[in-house]
C-alpha cells in the first residue's frame, strides 16, 4: 500500500462506481474480479504506516498495517468474495454496489490509524448496508432500513461527540490507538458506547435482528459478517482491558442464547445468534490480556465464515421457497439434501464440535476468562455454548429438514437446490469451517500476539462433548416444547418505544417552556447584554440547540408515524428529513 488508491477500500470503492459500466457477459467476471484484487492487495500489504494525506491541521492515517489490522482485513476482503459469488445470479448493478460499498467501509476502519478517517468510513457503512435491507423491496423493509439508518446515525453522533473532546483533551491528537480504559473519561466512555453500539451490546441491540431479518438473500450474508466484526475490531485496537466489556459481553452471550431459542424465522434466530456470539468477543476484549485479544480475534475470524455459511443455507431456503418461518416449512432434506449439509456444517462450527473451527475459537475466550480467575465469566460463557448448540446446531436443521412438514403444496413443488453460485459459495465457506478446524496454523498464525493455547487436550475435548451430548439429551427431551410458534417476544425495544412519549413531553413542555422565556429575555435586554451576551454565545448557541431540539422532536414524531404512512407514499420525504436532521445535528455537535 503505498499510496491511498492501492488501498483495499478505495479499491472495492473504484469497482463499485464503475460496475454499472459492464454489462451483460462482462458482469459476472468482473463482479469476481474487484474481490480478488482486494484480497491480494490485503494479502501483500506489509506492516507500516501508508497512505498519510496532510489537510488543514489534520494528519489523516489511511493506511497502518499491522497483526491485529491484517487478520480482519484477510477475512473480510475473504468474505467478500464469497459474498459476491453467492449472489452472483443477481442481476441488479445497485446491489452489488452497496454491498462493495459496505465492505469498503469496514476495510477502511480497519486499516485507518485517526479517528477522523474512522468517523468518515464509519457512517459509509452504515448508509451504505442500509439499503441491503430496502433492496429486499417488501412492504415492510423501507421501515425496517429507515430504523436501522436512525439508530446507526444516534450512534455515530454519538462517536463524532466523542471524538471531538478527545480532540480537545488531547490538544489535537486523534490517533486511533489504545484509549486509557483504566481512567476513562467522558470522551473514552462515548466512544465506547459508540463501538458497542454497533456491536449490537443490549440495550442497544434491538436494530440487529430486524435488520438481518429483513435483509436481502444476498445483504444478510454481508450484513451478518461486517458491521460487528468492525465494531470488535475498533474495540479491541481502542478498548482493550476495559472491564465494564465483561459483564457486558456475557450477558449479551446469554441474552441472545435465550430470544434465539424463542425465535420461529430462521434468520432472525441467526442474528439473534450473533449478539450471542458476538458477547463472547465483547468479554475477551474486556479481560484484555493477549491471550483474549487472540480469541476475540479468533473467534471473529471464525465467527464471520460459519455465520455467513448458515445465512447461506437458510437464505437459500428463503430463495428457493419464499418461505424462512420454521412453522411454513420441515422435511426439506429430500428436496434440499447439499444445502442441508452446508448448513449444518456450519451448525456444528457455531457449536464448537471438535474438528470445526468454532471449536478452537470460542474456548480460547473461556480459557482466558479462567486463567484471569474471573470465574463467573467463564462459566457464563461455557452455559451459552450449550444454548448455542441447542438452537442453531439443533433447532435449524431439525425444524427446516426434518420434524413436521409444513409445507404448502406450493413450497414444496418449488423447493430445491439454489443455482451453482451459491452452492460454490456454501462449499467454499464450508470447507474452511472444517479446514480451520483442523489446521490450526491457518488461523493461529494470523493471531496478533504469540499463541500458546492448544485446544486439543483430553479435558477440553471431554468437557466439550458431555456438553454437546447433554444438550442434545434435552433438545429431543424436550422437542414438543421447542416446537416454532408464529408468536412475538418482547425486547427492550419497548422502553425505547415508551421513553420516545417521554421525550416528547419533555420537548413540548419543560424545554419549549425554558427556550421561550430565554427568548423573551434575549430580545429584552439592552445592548450591554447583548455584548456579555455574544461571549457566552459563542460557547452555547441556544438557536442551534433550539434547531436540533426541534429536528429531533421532528424525527422522533415521524419513527413513531412512520409505519402507518408507508401506503401513502410519505415516508420517502421523511427518509430525506431525517438525513438533513442528521447532517445538521452533526454540524451542530462539531461547531457549538
Amino acid at each position: 500500500m503505498t499510496n491511498i488508491w492501492n488501498h483495499p477500500a478505495f479499491i472495492m470503492i473504484i469497482g463499485a462506481l464503475l460496475l454499472p459500466l459492464f454489462k451483460g457477459s462482462a458482469r459476472k467476471p468482473y463482479l469476481l474480479l474487484v474481490p480478488v484484487i482486494s484480497f491480494l492487495t490485503v494479502c501483500g500489504l506489509n506492516h507500516g504506516v501508508y497512505g498519510v494525506v496532510n489537510i488543514i491541521d489534520w494528519q489523516l492515517t489511511f493506511g497502518r498495517v499491522d497483526s491485529l489490522s491484517q487478520i480482519f482485513g484477510f477475512i473480510m476482503s475473504l468474505m467478500c468474495i464469497v459474498g459476491t459469488l453467492y449472489g452472483l445470479h443477481e442481476e441488479r448493478a445497485v446491489d452489488h454496489m452497496a454491498a462493495w460499498l459496505y465492505v469498503a467501509g469496514s476495510l477502511g476502519v480497519i486499516y485507518c490509524g485517526d479517528f477522523l478517517t474512522l468517523f468518515v468510513f464509519w457512517e459509509l457503512m452504515a448508509f451504505a448496508s442500509v439499503f441491503l435491507i430496502w433492496f429486499r423491496r417488501r412492504p415492510q423493509s423501507l421501515a425496517v432500513g429507515y430504523r436501522y439508518l436512525l439508530v446507526h446515525t444516534a450512534g455515530g453522533l454519538v462517536l463524532l461527540a466523542g471524538f471531538i473532546l478527545r480532540y480537545m483533551e488531547t490538544g489535537g491528537d486523534l490517533s486511533f490507538v489504545q484509549l486509557d480504559v483504566l481512567h476513562p473519561t467522558l470522551a473514552i466512555w462515548m466512544i465506547m458506547i459508540g463501538f458497542i453500539l454497533n456491536a449490537a451490546v443490549p440495550p442497544l441491540h434491538s436494530w440487529l435482528p430486524d435488520a438481518y431479518g429483513e435483509a436481502s438473500v444476498g445483504g444478510a450474508i454481508f450484513m451478518c459478517a461486517f458491521t460487528t466484526k468492525t465494531a470488535i475490531y475498533a474495540l479491541a485496537r481502542s478498548c482493550a482491558g476495559f472491564e465494564i466489556l465483561i459483564p457486558l459481553g456475557v450477558c449479551m452471550a446469554l441474552y441472545g442464547v435465550v430470544y434465539a431459542v424463542l425465535e420461529n424465522d430462521c434468520r432472525r434466530l441467526l442474528a439473534w445468534h450473533i449478539i450471542s456470539q458476538v458477547g463472547y468477543m465483547v468479554a475477551g476484549v474486556g479481560i484484555g490480556t493477549e491471550m483474549a485479544i487472540n480469541g476475540a480475534c479468533a473467534h471473529a475470524f471464525a465467527h464471520i465464515l460459519y455465520k455467513g455459511l448458515l445465512f447461506m443455507g437458510c437464505g437459500s431456503v428463503l430463495y428457493m421457497t419464499g418461505k424462512s418461518k420454521f412453522s411454513d416449512l420441515g422435511g426439506l432434506y429430500k428436496k434440499m439434501p447439499r444445502t442441508f449439509i452446508f448448513t449444518m456444517i456450519g451448525g456444528l462450527s457455531i457449536s464448537a464440535f471438535p474438528l470445526f473451527s468454532g471449536f478452537v475459537s470460542k474456548s480460547m475466550i473461556i480459557a482466558a476468562g479462567f486463567h484471569e480467575h474471573i470465574l463467573w465469566a467463564g462459566f457464563g460463557l461455557t452455559l451459552a455454548s450449550a444454548g448455542t448448540f441447542l438452537h442453531t446446531g439443533l433447532k435449524v436443521p431439525y425444524f427446516i429438514w426434518f420434524g413436521k412438514n409444513n409445507c404448502s403444496e406450493e413450497t414444496w413443488e418449488k423447493a430445491q437446490d439454489p443455482p451453482w453460485n451459491m452452492q460454490a459459495a456454501m462449499f467454499a465457506a464450508a470447507f474452511l469451517c472444517v479446514f480451520i478446524g483442523c489446521y490450526l496454523p491457518f488461523l493461529y498464525d494470523k493471531l496478533p500476539y504469540a499463541n500458546h493455547y492448544h485446544p486439543y487436550n483430553g479435558y477440553h475435548l471431554s468437557e466439550t462433548l458431555q456438553i454437546l451430548l447433554f444438550t442434545a439429551f434435552g433438545f429431543f427431551l424436550l422437542l414438543k416444547k421447542l416446537a416454532p410458534e408464529p408468536v412475538i417476544s418482547i425486547d427492550l425495544d419497548w422502553f425505547y418505544r415508551k421513553g420516545g412519549k417521554v421525550f416528547m413531553w419533555l420537548v413540548r413542555k419543560p424545554i419549549q417552556a425554558i427556550d421561550t422565556a430565554w427568548g423573551c429575555v434575549y430580545k429584552t435586554v439592552g445592548i450591554a447584554g447583548l455584548m456579555l451576551t455574544a461571549k457566552f454565545s459563542g460557547w452555547f448557541d441556544w438557536n442551534v440547540i433550539d434547531t436540533v431540539v426541534d429536528g429531533i422532536a421532528r424525527t422522533v414524531r415521524l419513527i413513531g408515524g412512520s409505519v402507518r404512512r408507508l401506503q401513502s407514499g410519505q415516508l420517502q420525504y421523511n427518509i430525506f428529513f431525517a438525513a438533513t436532521i442528521a447532517a445538521a445535528a452533526i454540524f451542530a455537535l462539531a461547531f457549538v
